[in-house]
């Protein structure tokens, strides 16, 4: 089963490394990590993906909690969420695909950011679905690069 955690963290150095310890010592493989400041500059936000048995992510939560620098840990398992995620794809763009290449885009409200003679780099931003869906698009014409951010989240509502 997928998780999706956020823990509230002290914006502090070596924070990111003692949370993800706790993940690493159980067995747990984070599927994506998104870290940032929050509107509060000595508060920062993670939002990790993970894969695993309820039980054992209950424990890890538990520990989460024990930490100094965390402030608050939420399960988002289950709840209804808004969620993103962005991708940078640097694809092969030779001049008899471009034409495709800008549909693709253009039907996946992405946007083409940089170009040259032998690519496009493409920006999207949506749910992972989204961004895997366009991935595997251009995969045919050949991907050169590619960097996502890992999801970001939020419960929907007030």
């Amino acid at each position: 089963m997928q998780h999706t955690i956020t823990v509230l963290v002290e914006n502090k150095p070596g924070v990111l490394a003692r949370v993800s310890g706790l993940f690493a010592r159980r067995g747990f493989n984070i599927e994506s990590l998104a870290v940032s400041i929050t509107d509060d500059p000595t508060v920062s936000r993670m939002t990790i993906v993970v894969s695993g048995d309820n039980v054992v992510l209950e424990q890890i939560s538990k520990q989460l909690n024990k930490l100094i620098d965390v402030i608050k840990v939420y399960d988002y398992t289950g709840e209804s969420l808004v969620e993103r995620e962005l991708a940078m794809i640097k694809v092969n763009a030779e001049p008899r695909n471009r034409a495709e290449l800008m549909q693709i885009v253009d039907i996946f409200r992405a946007k083409i950011i940089d170009v040259s003679e032998k690519s496009f780099t493409v920006e999207v931003t949506g749910s992972v679905d989204k961004v895997n869906a366009i991935e595997n698009l251009l995969v045919p014409y050949g991907i050169q690069e590619l960097v996502r951010t890992g999801k970001i989240a939020m419960v929907r509502g007030a």
